[in-house]
């Protein structure tokens, strides 16, 4: 057999499971994916079952291996990117969840935080995790497991259930039950994790009501973690990293400065900020980039929660278009939305505003608006929701954004690129690689295994395809039409 010539990159995402093969020079081999069902049981929440997705991401990773026609010995090793802050909790002996996984999206702890914040408790945690308190984050969808499902807590205080976030049900799966490890990415999301001292947090811990015993190891993004023997030979997973971050990872975003967003069923700025965690004074969150050998390096990030989710919706919902890449050519039947805006708060708002309670609206209609119209104001309703981050993450570290690196399937759509260039006034930049999110987590192994060198190399193997300068100067009435339509989105539910 000859020597390992390949990456496996498991992307386990909000609505499927990828699996990814590279070779050497960054190249995608083979790609299988295979959706999986969202439920949605009373407005505002959103469930997963785990079941399914470790099923759905075993299987388009047999498959990708079948597909390349290379065995499993030729793969150096395993790297895995997966969705963030979505919780689930099993049995220990079993594996089996003792109830869905819940959803980064999902609001059904909204009280609680709020309860939270009247406390005054808010400006304490953000200080020990970079994050505010909302339902997105892990932490109060576990204690809403605990409190509501029946038994479940004292079977957490006996020792008797694991939590973790998709990397860690990944891992114990591939590794049949034998490890439970989180990586420090995803660790910064649960609202448990204290960034600055590197461990989880006593007085949060006690906070949420959650034993230490029902956690996992935490582990560093990038190294020699487990093995699994799944695929017909011994494989090392050789990195767990959280989507957002692999995706910072795999645009090269290294240095201070650097940023990044992803255009996939929310949109995810990040910003490079170094090795000091800067408290945002724009309710960005603060989070880990990476860490290695203990030092850390941090990253601002903004989260918009429905970019492509409100193209979805489009297609599903509304049934204006058949596929998800039809909203490009509709949108671009009208030279503009003719003053109609779409606020796509399906489930709340993220940063800066985050309000749980902010619900999508359109608004601005006519007779004469058209489907075309609609589907144009949506676009441009991810756009403006993008800018309002970046405008925040250029206020926290003092400097405008001088690029933009973008990645995910949005990033194929031509006009909402443009779109963005023209509301942020500087250049996008869009690799011959929108699959950065994947790529991230094998760059992450191949450094882990000694697959690729150094960072140096990894800059190397990455090629800009294209660059969206902007073509319009003045949108100051679009940009102030927008703030109107969000300020009437606000506080709706």
């Amino acid at each position: 057999m000859s020597s390992p010539k390949f990456i496996l990159a498991l992307d386990q995402g909000t609505t499927s499971s990828r699996a990814i093969i590279f070779d050497h020079n960054a190249k995608i081999i083979c790609c299988e994916q295979k959706e999986f069902q969202q439920y949605y049981p009373q407005p505002g929440w959103v469930k997963h079952d785990p079941i399914e997705i470790w099923q759905t991401q075993l299987s388009v990773a047999k498959q990708a291996i079948a597909k390349a026609n290379i065995h499993a010995a030729q793969i150096a090793a395993i790297g895995i990117t997966n969705q963030r802050e979505t919780t689930v909790v099993w049995d220990r002996k079993t594996g089996d969840p003792i109830y869905s996984a819940i959803v980064w999206q999902d609001r059904r702890t909204a009280d609680f935080c709020e309860a939270l914040k009247k406390q005054n408790l808010e400006t304490q945690v953000q200080y020990k995790t970079g994050l505010v308190l909302d339902p997105y984050f892990s932490a109060t969808k576990i204690k809403w497991i605990l409190d509501n499902v029946d038994g479940a807590r004292k079977r957490a205080d006996n020792g008797e259930l694991a939590f973790g976030t998709m990397d860690s049900w990944l891992v114990w799966n591939l590794t049949e039950g034998k490890t439970h490890i989180a990586d420090a990415t995803n660790a910064s999301r649960t609202l448990l994790f204290n960034i600055r001292e590197n461990k989880w947090d006593d007085d949060l811990l006690k906070l949420f009501g959650i034993p230490e015993s029902l956690l996992p190891h935490v582990v560093d993004p990038s190294g020699e973690h487990a093995v699994t023997q799944l695929f017909g030979a011994a494989i090392p997973i050789c990195s767990l990293v959280g989507d957002q971050q692999a995706a910072l990872f795999g645009q090269a975003c290294f240095t201070a400065g650097n940023v990044k967003n992803t255009y996939g069923t929310g949109c995810f700025l990040l910003m490079h900020i170094g090795e000091q965690a800067v408290t945002s004074k724009h309710r960005l969150l603060t989070t880990i980039a990476n860490r290695a050998q203990n030092k850390i390096e941090y990253a601002l990030e903004g989260s918009v929660f429905n970019a492509g989710a409100a193209v979805q919706w489009l297609r599903d919902g509304l049934g204006i278009i058949e596929k998800s890449s039809d909203v490009e050519a509709l949108a671009l039947q009208v030279e503009s939305s003719e003053g109609v805006y779409v606020v796509p708060a399906f489930s709340g708002l993220g940063a800066p505003q985050w309000d749980a309670n902010a619900r999508g609206l359109i608004i601005g209609l006519t007779r004469g608006t058209t489907k075309a119209h609609i589907a144009r104001a949506t676009l441009e309703g991810i756009a403006f929701q993008v800018n309002d981050v970046l405008q925040c993450m250029a206020a926290d570290c003092g400097k405008a954004i001088s690029s933009l690196k973008v990645d995910g399937g949005g990033a194929k759509n031509n006009l909402l690129m443009q779109l963005q260039a023209d509301l942020i006034q500087a250049p996008i930049e869009r690799s011959n690689n929108v699959e950065a999110t994947a790529l991230g987590a094998a760059f992450m192994a191949g450094l882990a295994c000694g697959f690729w060198s150094s960072r140096d190399e990894l800059r190397g193997l990455l090629k800009t395809e294209t660059i969206f300068q902007p073509q319009r100067k003045d949108l100051t009435a679009e940009k102030k039409g927008w703030q109107r339509a969000l300020q009437r989105s606000a506080n709706w539910h």
